[in-house]
């Protein structure tokens, strides 16, 4: 096999050809669950240095998956899907499916990152199913983590998406979910469930009750759950 690739006229050679270099399917599901910009795609993907990023978009640029575009006005640099990537996307869902399905929940549970459950878990959440008519907002602390990386807040606003801050946003707080990473991380993949953790008293609950009591409506589990 050359550096550039198999050497075989086999689709699924060709195919790997296209999406096999590390990174390129988890950039391609950020990118499909609506991340654009730079920094966004970097928070879903946050094992991956900005240098090496910005040579695989280009690369996937090269190859017809995504686009670049500039916005005239603001400069803005915005990264699309093409149709020929969105195409990837149920098999990238199928892949996700089968791992969940077939890899051991403690394998999985081994690589633990607050960050990138964070960034996954708030555009999961149902604005629609809070109590709170308002500007909600919900911290999460993970007591074991070091200070600088322990907390994180939510913020839900009516009719914008849900913002995620690693730093105090300085809002009044309406519900504090204290937990053990493991945890909520089971919990949100399918794992456990909420109702088990907080039974068990790896997760807490403390703030508006509605809040608390409907926690089960509003944050919805990992796509991935159902598999």
């Amino acid at each position: 096999m050359s550096q550039k690739g198999y050497n075989q006229f086999c689709p699924v050679a060709k195919a790997c050809e296209v999406i096999e270099p590390r990174w390129t399917l988890l950039l391609l599901s950020e990118m499909l669950a609506g991340s654009t910009r730079f920094n966004e795609i970097g928070r879903g993907v946050p094992g991956m240095s900005p240098t090496l990023m910005s040579r695989r978009l280009k690369e996937m640029e090269e190859r017809g998956l995504i686009v670049r575009s500039e916005h005239p006005a603001t400069g803005e640099i915005h990264y699309r899907t093409t149709p020929l990537a969105e195409e990837l996307g149920p098999i990238i869902k199928a892949l996700g499916n089968w791992a969940h399905r077939h890899i051991d929940a403690e394998v999985t549970l081994d690589n633990l990152d607050a960050r990138l459950l964070m960034w996954n878990m708030r555009r999961k959440i149902d604005i629609g199913a809070l109590p709170l008519a308002r500007r909600t907002v919900i911290q999460f602390i993970y007591p074991e983590l070091c200070t600088a990386d322990r907390n994180f807040w939510l913020i839900v606003k009516p009719g914008t998406p849900v913002d995620l801050c690693s730093t105090d946003p300085g809002y009044d707080v309406d519900l504090f979910v204290t937990a053990k990473l493991e945890a909520l991380t089971a919990a949100w993949m399918g794992h456990s469930s909420l109702k088990k953790e907080i039974e068990q008293e790896r997760i807490s609950l403390t703030g508006d009750t509605r809040l608390a009591a409907s926690i089960e409506h509003w944050m919805v589990r990992s796509s991935f759950a159902a598999a």
